[in-house]
């Protein structure tokens, strides 16, 4: 983890909460991988899954309702337990600037307890992202109605929701990835998600991005995308920005989104030229109106020559588009290695235009596009 501002650190503090069967695994994917910075909050009807949680506190919400064995893919018990539980769930959330709410549609637990849970974060002015998942096709039409429901519910309590749609698993996945891997994929979205905003927050920046600039773009916006793209060597800045835009797990595009903020993280070699690169090709694809909250941040935990795009677009008035089929990443990559992508771009990422970078003095602001000048933090 980049080097950590303590001061925005205290201020800003997130909690992340798996509800249901599938938040939790979330969650513990999220511990097992050392993000740091946040609070791990685990809740369940179900007291044998929870014992098996790596979460800071678990909460055991229903106990009277349901004695322990879970909700029987009935949101309506799911719901139940968690108004049973609100007071040991409000004292949880105590002192959250800003909640994940993550979740497995589809089930009891996490279709009707998390937008109860929602609704609890937001009555208390907590900043509260729903992350949920949707079943794969082979679940059957009653989980997947089931699921739209509940992503229905969730979207009215939280400021903002990211869906993952399980069936784009398939779309990344290679014929030897095993089951369990390939859902570790979908976990990943949760972490980079958390690890990307709780960065942005964290680290000092170049051009500082701070909570109040998430909050700004996050604030009752609906649906959300979250990406990050990362690339080394020739046409990083490119295959950075491209990757980040075109998350294929994402249920939607980047197009049309009236509030984006982008953070780009490099070393020393970072290039004026290369963040206007960056800034053009992210700016192209949103609304031209849209608000642009930008920043670049020095971590020098990457690697060698590796630079970092972190995306969040929201305020898809309409509704947001739909993903295309188009994916920058292979069926033998695995978004939880976080490898670079590909030189081998689609034809509609070919269209982009190159920025010419010659005799471009990399200190020279005037290289930056004049809505992102702005002066440092």
């Amino acid at each position: 983890m980049p080097k950590v501002n303590p001061k925005i650190e205290t201020f800003a503090r997130i909690k992340v909460i798996g509800v249901g069967g599938g938040g939790t695994n979330a969650v513990n994917h999220m511990i097992d991988a050392d993000v740091s910075g946040v609070e791990f909050i685990a809740v369940n009807t179900d007291t044998q899954d929870l014992h098996h949680s790596d979460a800071d506190k678990k909460i055991h919400i229903g106990k009277n309702l349901t004695k322990g064995l879970g909700s029987g893919m009935n949101p309506d018990i799911g719901r139940s337990a968690a108004e049973e539980t609100k007071a040991e769930i409000v004292e949880a959330i105590k002192g959250a600037d800003m909640v994940f709410v993550a979740a497995g549609m589809g089930g009891g637990t996490g279709t009707g307890a998390s937008p109860v849970i929602a609704r609890i974060a937001k009555e208390q002015g907590i900043l509260t992202i729903g992350v949920a998942t949707k079943p794969f096709l082979f679940e059957g039409q009653q989980r997947r109605q089931i699921a739209d429901t509940g992503i229905e519910e969730l979207e009215k309590e939280v400021d903002a929701l990211v869906t993952i749609p399980n069936d784009r698993l398939l779309a990344i996945a290679g014929d030897d990835m095993s089951f369990k891997d390939a859902f570790k994929i979908s976990d990943d979205i949760l972490k980079q998600a958390v690890e990307g905003i709780s960065e942005l927050i964290t680290t000092p920046g170049i051009i500082n991005i701070d909570y109040a600039d998430i909050q700004t773009i996050l604030s009752d916006t609906g649906s959300a995308f979250m990406g990050i793209g990362r690339a080394t060597g020739e046409g990083r800045a490119k295959n950075a920005a491209v990757e980040a835009i075109n998350s294929p797990l994402l249920d939607i595009a980047v197009d049309g989104a009236k509030g984006v903020l982008f953070a780009i993280s490099g070393g020393d070699d970072l290039t004026m030229s290369e963040v206007n690169e960056i800034a053009s090709i992210i700016t192209e694809s949103i609304d031209n109106s849209a608000r642009v909250i930008f920043g670049t941040i020095r971590d020098e935990k990457l690697k060698k020559g590796e630079i970092k795009v972190t995306v969040i677009a929201t305020g898809f008035t309409g509704g947001a588009t739909k993903k295309p089929t188009f994916s920058v990443f292979s069926k033998d990559e695995s978004i939880t290695d976080e490898k670079p992508v590909k030189n081998d771009k689609k034809k509609e990422k070919e269209e982009i235009e190159e920025i010419d970078d010659t005799e471009e003095d990399s200190d020279d602001w005037s290289a930056v596009p004049a809505f992102l000048r702005r002066g440092k933090k």
